[in-house]
């Protein structure tokens, strides 16, 4: 799933792009892919983008006094095309066609359709579910007092990052990276955490977090790809040394992400076994 970094240097790359633009047809090829229907997606017609911007996971189309929140859930990509869409192109979504023959598209990736959209009134966007039960932002980083409230509860620290109502724009990517800069256990609890390992654990975010997008800045041109080249040190690793001490690095396996750690950074040695049914029923 795209996470903060790469759906903030990507609505960057949109805005520069699409910030004053006339908006000459909105589509959704996409059955399921709108989430409301008042306005309708065809008053964007006519519009002009104001801006692109991000709430935590999600891009923000901003045409005024409507706004098109989209969620890109695990395999959506939101990118502006110099060319219009086929009609073959079954992974097209959603369809913002603007001056000069591009086109705003989002794109699904897999056989599921679960990326969405809603065209709210932009003064009702904060009010909507999605983003009104969202945690404050993960970067820019969060003021250390309220950091430390958040974080300092009896949840596991890899499930308690990744919660969008507790820090907005951290996901499995991001929070083996934050837990490794910060020399934390994944499986540690919040509520078992001293000062120094909260605030630790803030600066990790920041960096890291703040770190990934210097790197895409530099890396990148004036479009995103499809695959971005992800700074990461650990995640997805497993298997290889740890980039600080050398040691094996370890993952958990869950049904459908695997966590990754340093057994001698971050869990005093323990390794842990794997979390797939399958594999606990051999």
């Amino acid at each position: 799933m795209p996470e903060l970094p790469e759906v903030e240097i990507a609505v960057r790359r949109l805005n520069s792009a699409l910030a004053g633009a006339t908006i000459e047809s909105a589509l959704a090829p996409g059955m399921v892919t709108m989430k409301t229907f008042d306005p309708p997606l065809s008053a964007l017609a006519g519009r002009t983008i104001t801006r692109v911007r991000r709430i935590g996971k999600m891009p923000v189309v901003e045409a005024g006094d409507l706004s098109l929140l989209v969620h890109l859930m695990s395999a959506g990509r939101l990118q502006l095309w110099d060319k219009r869409a086929s009609p073959r192109d079954r992974a097209s979504r959603l369809l913002i066609r603007v001056d000069g023959g591009r086109e705003l598209r989002l794109r699904e990736f897999g056989t599921q359709q679960r990326a969405w959209g809603k065209l709210l009134p932009s003064d009702a966007v904060e009010r909507d579910d999605a983003v009104a039960t969202l945690g404050p932002e993960a970067w820019p980083s969060v003021d250390p007092v309220r950091f430390a409230e958040l974080v300092r509860v009896p949840r596991h620290l890899h499930p308690l990052l990744r919660d969008q109502r507790v820090i907005a724009g951290i996901g499995r990517s991001w929070v083996d990276e934050i837990l490794w800069e910060a020399r934390l256990s994944p499986f540690q609890q919040g509520s078992e955490l001293d000062s120094e390992a909260i605030e630790r654990l803030r600066v990790a975010s920041e960096e890291v977090l703040g770190g990934a997008l210097e790197h895409y800045e530099r890396v990148i041109g004036d479009t995103v790809p499809d695959k971005l080249p992800m700074p990461l040190q650990v995640h997805r690793r497993e298997g290889e040394p740890c980039p600080r001490c050398g040691t094996t690095l370890a993952g958990v396996h869950f049904k459908d992400y695997v966590m990754t750690y340093c057994p001698e950074e971050q869990t005093g040695g323990k390794v842990y076994k794997d979390r797939r049914l399958s594999r606990l029923l051999k």
